[in-house]
């Protein structure tokens, strides 16, 4: 849509693509949450309950990338000062973390204390999701929050916003 505007109307717009974003007012809902805040809910809930596991679908290998919000609105910003170009624009980390390790940074920053189990009967989804963003990080901009920074930030954001609206 912003190509054919730009072509039509002559509007400078730019088409930025991001990756799986977090952050700060994430849905957390427990039908219909990404992967990131799912694990938050569901390492919260146990936690809170003083259950001994959280279960987690599948192996734990599939691969991810992740963005947090602050930094998309960086890149954003960025773009329109710093790109005039048509194509659209990957914007991502270019940094992966296997599933297994985001459940046990999630489980460290959550200060869950009990077991994690892998039910691998349980499907992993798609092996890897690597955007190349190398046309952004090409032109000079990188994120600026490390992914435990920003889980820290989303958790406290989540327990001061959702739970404290639950009591």
């Amino acid at each position: 849509m912003c190509q054919a505007y730009r072509i039509q109307h002559g509007l400078d717009a730019v088409s930025a693509m991001p990756t799986n974003l977090y952050g700060p007012q994430d849905n957390f809902h427990p039908e219909n949450s990404h992967v990131l805040p799912a694990l938050i809910r569901r390492f919260h809930e146990a936690k809170a309950t003083n259950a001994p596991e959280v279960v987690v679908w599948g192996s734990g290998s599939p691969l991810r990338e992740f963005l947090h919000v602050d930094d998309l609105a960086d890149a954003v910003i960025f773009l329109m000062d710093q790109y005039s170009g048509l194509e659209h624009v990957n914007v991502g980390s270019g940094s992966e973390v296997t599933i297994k390790e985001l459940a046990e940074l999630v489980k460290e920053v959550v200060g869950f204390q009990g077991k994690l189990v892998w039910d691998s009967t349980k499907p992993d989804g798609t092996p890897r999701k690597l955007m190349d963003s190398s046309k952004i990080h090409g032109m000079g901009w990188k994120p600026k929050v490390p992914l435990k920074e920003g889980l820290v930030e989303t958790y406290k954001w989540y327990v001061e916003n959702v739970i404290a609206d639950k009591k």
